[in-house]
């Protein structure tokens, strides 16, 4: 993907005296207080706002917080704590605008922060006249907002169409970075892990994987469905029946190109879904009908792990089992510690999955963690991205 890099204008050194406004994602969780209670995000946010601020820049940022209505800002909308934890971060002081689209007065070295621009009219359905009026105020638009890379709006798409430059932050590129090494041109064997509890909510990333990996490992209810494709009874375990004929098309998709989806040979069984229900560990010939399937086997996650340990690349959504009961976390944690120990490249995605990596501590391990959520399973389905693709044109010209 050819696109222009923040950090190639941070080194030209052209960003002095320049306004650049930087479209961030600062949308983090808070209490009932209005309190921040993880910070992630921000201090993720903080390198590009240094590298333009140490470049002379006159910096602005936005982002979007919360689910505000469009022309209203409510109290609990407001970007007020997200200004005070910036503040505490960069060493300075940063300013809160309202009511920013008629101009913004910024020095050099110094940064404003911009209120929550999903309050303006028009910002969600990418309105062109926002889109001028927001290009207007600066000079450079950057991008570092990859979690809302899949939606074309004002100030991830509009914007970029009309700013004198629009460029990739280094958190946008290194997601860029990352998913393009493990799809475009991944070190083989290519190992996908997708997983969770329906093959329709990942049937097209399924679809689109089964195109390019050489295992595509499936777990949680998405296994179900497939085992039970395969002919194997699943009892009453979660599946979705209508989608036999989808899982039997990726499985001979596969199968053609001397690929493979790895059917689980043993099982993790329980009579009820609960914290505190019995594990039993059963081969799948000997699932009964009112079992409920809640994790791989031990045969199955050692052979998975093997697979793993030997992949030149390996891009990880889901976990494969209820990983938050111990008593059926055995098949996950088996393969993320593969990955956290194999030689290949990994890039992992999805909120159960960094809670898994969060669970098992391998967070040092991961090659990369990618926390675009939305927008990372939009890429794993070959879409293209909107954020991205109005970039790409801006430096083609």
């Amino acid at each position: 993907m050819q696109f222009i890099r923040f950090s190639d204008l941070v080194a030209q050194g052209s960003l002095a005296g320049k306004r650049v406004f930087i479209r961030a994602d600062l949308n983090v969780p808070q209490d009932d207080q209005g309190n921040i209670t993880e910070d992630t995000r921000i201090r993720a946010s903080v390198p590009a706002i240094q590298q333009a601020l140490q470049a002379g820049a006159a910096v602005m940022v936005t982002s979007h917080l919360g689910r505000p209505t469009e022309g209203t800002l409510r109290a609990e909308d407001s970007l007020a704590p997200v200004a005070h934890r910036l503040s505490e971060l960069l060493g300075q002081p940063v300013t809160l605008l309202q009511n920013w689209l008629d101009g913004v007065q910024v020095q050099p070295g110094q940064v404003v922060l911009l209120e929550n621009c999903r309050v303006n009219i028009g910002e969600k359905k990418n309105n062109l006249e926002l889109a001028k009026k927001m290009a207007a105020l600066c000079d450079v638009y950057v991008n570092d907002a990859f979690g809302t890379a899949h939606r074309a709006e004002a100030t991830t798409h509009g914007i970029a169409q009309f700013a004198p430059v629009a460029c990739a932050g280094p958190l946008l590129t290194a997601e860029l970075d990352a998913l393009g090494r493990a799809l475009g041109q991944p070190a083989r064997p290519l190992v996908a892990i997708v997983a969770g509890s329906k093959v329709s909510s990942k049937l097209t990333i399924l679809k689109s994987l089964a195109d390019k990996v050489d295992n595509l490992i499936v777990g949680g209810g998405i296994a179900n469905t497939f085992m039970l494709a395969a002919g194997l009874n699943i009892g009453k375990s979660l599946a979705e029946a209508d989608l036999l004929d989808e899982a039997r098309a990726i499985m001979e998709i596969m199968s053609k190109r001397g690929a493979t989806v790895p059917i689980p040979v043993d099982v993790v069984c329980a009579k009820e879904f609960s914290p505190n229900a019995v594990a039993t560990v059963k081969l799948v010939a000997d699932v009964e009908a009112d079992d409920m399937i809640l994790d791989i086997g031990p045969q199955t996650a050692a052979q998975l792990a093997t697979q793993i340990s030997t992949a030149g690349t390996i891009v990880w959504n889901g976990p494969v089992g209820v990983f938050e009961f111990d008593q059926f976390g055995h098949g996950t944690k088996t393969l993320a510690l593969a990955i956290a120990n194999g030689a290949g490249f990994s890039v992992a995605g999805g909120g159960d999955t960094l809670a898994a990596i969060a669970k098992y501590e391998i967070a040092d391990k991961i090659g990369y963690i990618s926390t675009g959520g939305g927008a990372f399973l939009e890429f794993l389905e070959g879409k293209t991205l909107p954020a991205v693709e109005v970039l790409m044109q801006r430096a083609a010209k």
